[in-house]
């Protein structure tokens, strides 16, 4: 009898278990990417999957064959997959893949789902205790990707991650928002809040090759090799070109932006080499390349960071010329390289045109629009004029709760709030769309 009353319970568990409110979401699948980083290096492929409607996405690092692998953590914040068993240390290759994936802690769901696919598809089965281990270990780490910079709470899930996988391929890694880095930005302890994205680059030297990789999603801003900062949406005061140290400076004073971007970041990269390292030595690998991170991120692995770096060897090649210090020395710099790559193209703020609002556009977008939980915005006339408030607990950009802001029209007939960031709005098919393009955020008018 207890049984008997165990089994529509157990009925109902499972027919919840099978609700994917992500199932009709459109995946786009090593999409294009407008720059991209190619390699020779045929045991490494690397799969992306992206999902539109978050923009959110995953990057995912398969080997062809067991490798070693270390990990060093530095933020305060670090989410990550298997990072413990890493740190013993044992002498053994056994890494299959490496995951980034944004969706904060939902996206490690990715990492684990890399692992059951290698199982479900005969590459690797149960058997973790045979002389060598055939059981798949996928490892992974996450980037906060939700709050103010989209309206939605989409996340890299197991069939994302899955198709990203068996898609792999090797000699190309897609730069800029891309993957894991969909919806990256840097910057935020400065009220900068510029996309960012995943960087890549590969260098040869010899017999030995040493490829990097990083999702930047910093509260620091990004600096190249003189200094300046490479994206930035700087308060209308600060000049030009815009140094790292000029900012630093300012912040020594104890100044903080209160904003919903400056708590929320991390930093995850990969380090790969085909040069032959024992644990000790692949550990130092990991914690020399991650430390020469705090020159091109400024600041770096803070309290509000999640910083974990992967450092990789495939042990190819035995013996080389290059001693260990020395391959650190030209991973770092590569890293800084890849940091760089990162950057995407910045939207340009649009200013307003002077011209009225026709009355079409001002009778067509009227109404209330819900974007993702919590996020609902409402357009109003009054008069000749066109007025925006967030209607659901949360903000929307510069729309308050409660507060009615104006809209005025840009050159190209679209809506806009003149400030410091880019703020556009659009009415396409009875949907609202804010910041058409790459980081677009589509809701539905409500009835």
């Amino acid at each position: 009898m207890r049984f008997a009353h165990a089994m529509p319970i157990l009925m109902v568990a499972t027919a919840q278990a099978e609700v994917n409110p992500q199932a009709d979401l459109t995946m786009k699948i090593n999409a294009p990417a407008e720059r991209t980083l190619t390699f020779d290096w045929p045991i490494l492929r690397v799969g992306t999957g992206e999902y539109p409607a978050g923009p959110t996405g995953v990057t995912v690092f398969h080997f062809d064959k067991k490798v070693s692998v270390a990990v060093d953590s530095r933020g305060g914040g670090p989410g990550t997959v298997n990072a413990p068993y890493m740190e013993l240390g044992y002498d053994m290759a056994e890494l299959d893949s490496i995951v980034f994936a944004g969706g904060s802690w939902y996206g490690l769901e990715a990492t684990t789902a890399v692992a059951s696919a290698l199982k479900d598809d005969g590459l690797r089965d149960g058997d973790a205790f045979a002389e060598v281990p055939n059981i798949a270990m996928s490892v992974g780490s996450i980037i906060f990707d939700f709050g103010g910079r989209r309206l939605n709470e989409i996340y890299p899930d197991k069939r994302l991650a899955q198709a990203a996988f068996r898609a792999a391929k090797t000699g190309q890694f897609p730069l800029g928002a891309q993957g894991a880095g969909r919806s990256a930005i840097s910057g935020g302890l400065f009220g900068c809040h510029a996309h960012s994205g995943q960087g890549g680059a590969y260098a040869q030297y010899g017999d030995v090759k040493i490829a990097t990789f990083t999702v930047v999603n910093a509260l620091g801003v990004i600096n190249d090799r003189d200094g300046n900062v490479v994206a930035c949406y700087g308060d209308k005061d600060w000049p030009e070109p815009l140094k790292t140290k000029d900012l630093l400076h300012k912040w020594v004073s104890g100044a903080w932006p209160e904003n919903d971007f400056a708590k929320k970041n991390t930093t995850i990269s990969l380090v790969v080499t085909n040069q032959a390292l024992d644990p000790a030595e692949l550990k130092r690998l990991a914690v020399q390349v991650h430390t020469s991170m705090g020159r091109a991120l400024q600041p770096f692995g803070t309290i509000y960071d999640g910083d974990v770096l992967y450092a990789v060897s495939t042990q190819e090649l035995e013996k080389s010329d290059m001693a260990p210090v020395n391959l650190g020395v030209a991973a770092s710099e590569l890293m800084w390289d890849a940091i760089l790559s990162a950057v995407p193209e910045q939207p340009q703020r649009q200013a307003k045109s002077g011209q009225a609002i026709p009355s079409k556009l001002r009778k067509d977008i009227q109404g209330e629009y819900q974007f993702g939980p919590g996020h609902r915005l409402k357009i109003s006339q009054k008069g000749e004029r066109l007025f925006a408030t967030a209607s659901g607990e949360k903000s929307i950009y510069a729309f308050d709760p409660g507060k009615d802001t104006e809209l005025f029209m840009t050159a190209n007939g679209r809506l806009t709030v003149p400030g410091r960031y880019p703020l556009v709005l659009a009415l396409e098919n009875q949907q609202l769309i804010i910041n058409p393009g790459p980081w677009q955020q589509v809701a539905t008018k409500q009835p």
